[in-house]
């Protein structure tokens, strides 16, 4: 029976159908979950998808971070279920202090859209399983306020502690704090990062590679990395 993966929709989200078929391609099973809702029907991991949850009010990820869902997302976190935030997910993973430190405004102060170059930091998550440490990979980047910030003592932590999951390569985008670009938690099944997997899992649809026009499928290995380790648990 195929793993299911529950994505979260909440008031802004735009990737959430995305990352649904993203799971679909990946071959596990997609269950749409709702914010409101303090229900996870069963899934065996949990999904926060990209967009603009509440329109960013206050600060992107703050008020979804204290929506009805999350109370169970967290605690289903804290007993070891994956999950994964993208983009407005990973600012929401924080704002629920699942991850460390914050998401601040793009250093240029303007929205970015581009095929991001990443090298795989951390191989050893429930979601990086099936890279290689030192890989480069190609994910497609559209955000805001993507600035990876954290005090000195964190940011020691995490590189000290092999928490960061990727690092930007060749341009640091959004002026990210030591080039980070997503991050794990210590028991390595949460994972957020502000690049978009979900984004290149098909062909034709992907960004660039040197192969052929829209033909990078590096973010589908995000999601079967899910059900590899999930499988593993069985």
């Amino acid at each position: 029976m195929a793993p299911k993966f529950g994505v979260i929709t909440f008031p802004g989200s735009l990737d959430d159908r995305d990352a649904q078929r993203a799971v679909r391609l990946a071959g596990g099973e997609s269950v749409a979950l709702w914010h409101g809702d303090h229900d996870l029907r069963q899934v065996d991991a949990i999904i926060l998808p990209g967009g603009f949850s509440y329109g960013d009010y206050l600060r992107p990820g703050a008020i979804a971070a204290v929506s009805p869902i999350m109370a169970e997302v967290i605690d289903a976190a804290n007993a070891g279920m994956p999950v994964l935030g993208i983009c407005n997910g990973f600012q929401v993973l924080v704002e629920a202090h699942l991850l460390p430190g914050g998401l601040i405004r793009n250093a240029h102060q303007q929205f970015i859209r581009r095929d991001q170059k990443l090298i795989v930091e951390n191989a050893g998550t429930h979601w990086t399983n099936e890279f290689e440490v030192g890989e480069e990979i190609i994910i497609p980047l559209k955000n805001g306020d993507g600035g990876y910030i954290a005090n000195d003592e964190t940011l020691k932590r995490l590189e000290g502690e092999g928490l960061i999951a990727f690092r930007y390569s060749g341009v640091n985008p959004n002026g990210s704090l030591n080039e980070i670009a997503g991050l794990t938690n210590e028991r390595g099944n949460v994972v957020g990062l502000m690049p978009h997997p979900e984004h290149a899992v098909e062909p034709g649809f992907g960004p660039d590679t040197a192969e052929a026009m829209r033909s990078g499928l590096d973010g589908l290995r995000i999601f079967t990395s899910a059900i590899r380790a999930l499988a593993a648990r069985v």
